[in-house]
C-alpha cells in the first residue's frame, strides 16, 4: 500500500473570520477549482460546513471521464479547521485537513492531504504518470485564485510537498 501526502501553506491578508466564511462555504470550492475539471456540486452545499455533512460532486479528471465524488465533513472547529474525507470517488483514500491560523498580516491556510490510489502497482504508475502532476496543477490554481480574490502577504512562502507518506 502506497500512501501519498500533499502539504501546502499559503498566507492571505485577511482576517480569520473572512477566511473561515469563505472556506467553510462548500459552494466556494468551485471558485478555486480549475475549470477544466468540470467541477459541479450536485447536493449538500446548502449550508456552512458541519460535522456529518455529505457533499456530492461531479468532477472530470480527464475531459472524457466524469466521476462522482462524495465527501463527508468529519470534523469542524469553527475559525480553526475542518476535515473532509472521501466516502465514494476516484481515490482509495482521501483525507484532507484544512487549517486556518492567524499570523502577522493575516492568516496562514494549511492543507494536509493523505491519499491513496486504487489498483495497486497500476495506481502507483498512474500517480507517477498523471495524478501527481494533476494534483499539483489543482493546488497551484487554488493558490492563484486565492491571491486574485484576497491578495497576498508580503514574504509569503508556499510549500508544496507531494511524496509518499
Amino acid at each position: 500500500m502506497k500512501l501519498y501526502k500533499i502539504h501546502t501553506r499559503q498566507k492571505l491578508p485577511i482576517s480569520v473570520e473572512e477566511a473561515w466564511d469563505f472556506l467553510s462555504d462548500p459552494a466556494n470550492l468551485k471558485a478555486i477549482t480549475p475549470e477544466h475539471m468540470g467541477f459541479e456540486i450536485t447536493s449538500g452545499a446548502d449550508r456552512k460546513m458541519y460535522p456529518g455533512q455529505i457533499i456530492q460532486y461531479i468532477v472530470k479528471p480527464f475531459p472524457w471521464i466524469a466521476t462522482k465524488w462524495v465527501t463527508e465533513i468529519t470534523h469542524v472547529e469553527p475559525g480553526k479547521y475542518f476535515v473532509d474525507e472521501q466516502r465514494f470517488g476516484p481515490y482509495a483514500l482521501w483525507h484532507h485537513k484544512h487549517f486556518i491560523t492567524p499570523v502577522e498580516g493575516g492568516v496562514e491556510m494549511e492543507d494536509i492531504v493523505d491519499y491513496k490510489l486504487p489498483f495497486g502497482i497500476l495506481g502507483q504508475f498512474m500517480h507517477w504518470l498523471v495524478v501527481k502532476k494533476q494534483l499539483k496543477t489543482i493546488f497551484d490554481h487554488r493558490k492563484e485564485r486565492l491571491i486574485e480574490l484576497f491578495g497576498t502577504v508580503k514574504g509569503d512562502v508556499r510549500i508544496i510537498e507531494m511524496k509518499p507518506a
